[in-house]
């Protein structure tokens, strides 16, 4: 009896080797579940009509209103817009400044922004570790602001000048470059009131210059205790 071997062709090897095997079938299924999980953990928001995204695990780093909102409490009533975003009436500005802070733990400010607008945005979604750190900023800031003022008060030298009253004409002619009359107090008073009879009276004037640049160690002593007290009678005047 005659035997007849029949090798494959390659168009029939060809066949063969597309048909997807049984594995191949699984790994696919696999991999569309990881996408449909992957979409599931962005999160679309609306937030004073601009969106945003984020994901999940971004909204939930801290206990908050946001993380609440991904995971779908029911006691949290908030409506979506035709396209499924979560809508919050917010400003849209400061957001971006609470996203970028559940993102890499950063206060970033832009120039137009303000901290206690930040502080009004993160008391509002309530995270409070972006509360205290708001509000030690703002309290750095003020600080700042504060001896910057004092620095700047401090840069007036003042000097204080006893004279009679027949030098009162010299003394307001010879002030020149920058010097300027305060305050005059008549020390022959004991109120530091002037009178008519001013014939054998003596003075005090304070003057004073403000200078650009003084060192700060100097500042405190170009305003004696003296000059504060003869300033309080001048005031009286």
């Amino acid at each position: 009896m005659l035997s007849v071997n029949h090798e494959p062709d390659d168009e029939t090897t060809s066949i063969v080797s597309n048909v997807p095997s049984p594995s191949q079938t699984l790994s696919s299924s696999t991999v569309k579940t990881k996408i449909s999980e992957l979409k599931k953990d962005w999160i679309r928001l609306n937030v004073g009509g601009k969106y945003f995204m984020s994901t999940r695990s971004t909204l939930c780093k801290e206990e908050s209103f946001l993380c609440r909102l991904c995971q779908n409490q029911e006691d949290l009533k908030i409506d979506t817009d035709e396209m499924g975003a979560y809508m919050i009436d917010r400003d849209p500005n400061y957001f971006h400044v609470i996203l970028n802070y559940l993102r890499h733990g950063k206060l970033i400010l832009e120039t137009n922004l303000v901290e206690e607008g930040v502080l009004e945005e993160a008391e509002f979604y309530n995270i409070q570790p972006l509360i205290e750190l708001i509000k030690e900023r703002v309290r750095d800031r003020d600080k700042r602001q504060a001896d910057s003022e004092l620095g700047n008060s401090q840069n007036r030298v003042y000097r204080v000048i006893q004279y009679q009253e027949k030098e009162i004409t010299q003394l307001m002619s010879s002030l020149s470059d920058g010097w300027k009359l305060d305050q005059l107090v008549n020390i022959n008073s004991p109120s530091g009131y002037m009178y008519n009879d001013l014939k054998h009276s003596e003075f005090l004037s304070i003057v004073s210059k403000q200078y650009d640049r003084i060192p700060r160690e100097n500042a405190n002593a170009c305003v004696s205790e003296r000059v504060k007290i003869l300033q309080e009678r001048g005031s009286r005047m």
